[in-house]
């Protein structure tokens, strides 16, 4: 069997390195557009926040590993332009200006999400830089310097914009944030979200929000971000504003797509074409929660289901039970969680939803080290469901929301969350874990 992988991150390696250890005598070939393979792209604001360590140190795994010691064709700097599902076969260029042509039996799509980038005039400008791949990574390590970076704009406010804030101080550069949404973290309520606000803004963040962005200048040796209402300055500028589908191959292909045009996957990560497989930031999921098609780009979600694809073509029939949006970041000594629906999001499912929102501690009321806790907790009056959660706290924080994961993944109810048998130790958490207080006081608002 030919098995080709477009793709050569975390679906596109996982899927060639099980499927290799699966069947050893199968021909597995992956073209990478790229010259990197098998890298921590969540790492990425961490090292740019020290000077000294090189981005290479986010390498997994060297693509000649791949090639030596697994027999992957691992061919980089390969970049494919067309899928032809008839002719089983896809197209494309070298880095070098090579046409090649590779056939297939099975084939995976793992072309992964790309940041996106207004067009709007300005934004291709020098000092203008985005962050989602390890080459994004090495050009703003190499652009700090090459150049004497003062003053900051990270335009956005989502996970990687919050990390990058944090990186970027500790480099001790004035740092500016924008956004045209007036709410900081629009998918919290405001009592967590203000902890993070005051956060950054304790941190020496300078926070705007409510300003739309039209276009960034040249001002002499440094740039400005133009608002309608206001101009910041810096000598870079960081776009952060969300990610996109990788999706134009499948298109092109007349593969079908689906939420915020990800490749459409059924429960085995099968396309609407038999022999074509998708996986990672370019492919959709199902929801726990509410069972419906999703999008939600994250790093398990992408290493579980190129292994599922690999067991898939090798005839396990492997399917997946779907995502519940899990995902943790760090803002400064704050950790920021979240699990399953917002509030928001709960009643545009059809839910009819009651919330908490709890202020509890990290650890005994008495043990030196306590700090505060917020845990926000969803539940769905009619069926009983937890819903989601969402937790902010210096500590404890980032391993409790998945208690929570778990407990959507098994559709429990509130209440029998309430009963579950949570360990305790003063140093580690109150009698009453933050999860079962919120879990009890949000079953009041549930008759």
């Amino acid at each position: 069997m030919n098995f080709l992988v477009i793709g050569g991150d975390a679906a596109g390696m996982s899927a060639a390195s099980r499927a290799k250890r699966n069947m050893p005598e199968m021909n597995v070939t992956v073209l990478e557009k790229t010259h990197d393979v098998s890298y921590s792209a969540c790492g990425m604001p961490y090292n740019i926040a020290v000077p000294e360590k090189a981005i290479e140190d986010l390498v997994v795994r060297q693509a000649q590993v791949f090639r030596e010691k697994q027999g992957i064709n691992l061919l980089t700097g390969h970049r494919v332009e067309s899928i032809e599902p008839k002719e089983k076969r896809v197209a494309g260029v070298t880095y070098e200006g090579e046409k090649f042509e590779f056939p297939y039996d099975k084939l995976l799509i793992a072309t992964g999400g790309s940041p996106i980038v207004p067009d709007l005039p300005g934004f291709d400008l020098p000092g203008v830089l985005v962050l989602k791949n390890l080459d994004h990574g090495r050009k703003i390590k190499a652009y700090m310097d090459e150049h004497p970076v003062k003053k900051a704009v990270i335009i956005g406010m989502g996970y990687i914009g919050l990390e990058m804030c944090e990186a970027l101080r500790a480099r001790a550069m004035e740092v500016a944030m924008v956004k045209p949404n007036l709410n900081f973290i629009p998918w919290m309520p405001d009592e967590l979200s203000d902890e993070v606000q005051k956060e950054a803004a304790a941190n020496g963040v300078a926070l705007h929000m409510g300003h739309s962005v039209r276009k960034i200048e040249r001002a002499n040796s440094s740039l400005a971000v133009v608002c309608e209402d206001m101009t910041l300055e810096a000598d870079m500028v960081i776009v952060a504003i969300g990610i996109t589908p990788n999706n134009e191959l499948a298109i092109k292909a007349g593969l079908e797509t689906s939420v915020k045009k990800a490749i459409a996957v059924d429960r085995m990560l099968k396309t609407s074409d038999e022999n074509i497989y998708a996986a990672g930031d370019c492919a959709d999921a199902y929801h726990v929660v509410t069972g419906e098609k999703t999008w939600i780009p994250l790093a398990l979600r992408a290493n579980r289901a190129g292994w599922a694809v690999a067991d898939n073509i090798c005839g396990s029939q492997m399917e997946l039970d779907g995502v519940a949006g899990t995902s943790v970041f760090k803002v400064f000594e704050l950790e920021i969680a979240r699990t399953g629906l917002t509030l928001k999001e709960s009643k545009e499912s059809g839910f009819d939803p009651a919330d908490i929102v709890i202020k509890s501690r990290s650890r005994a009321h008495a043990h030196p080290g306590s700090t505060t806790i917020y845990v926000h907790l969803i539940g769905d009056i009619k069926t009983g469901r937890l819903l989601g959660a969402q937790m902010v706290g210096k500590e404890g924080v980032a391993h409790r929301i998945s208690a929570a994961a778990v407990a959507l993944h098994n559709k429990m109810t509130v209440e029998r969350f309430s009963q579950t048998d949570f360990a305790y130790a003063p140093p580690f958490g109150p009698v009453w874990d933050p999860l079962l207080t919120a879990a009890n006081q949000l079953l009041k608002k549930m008759p």
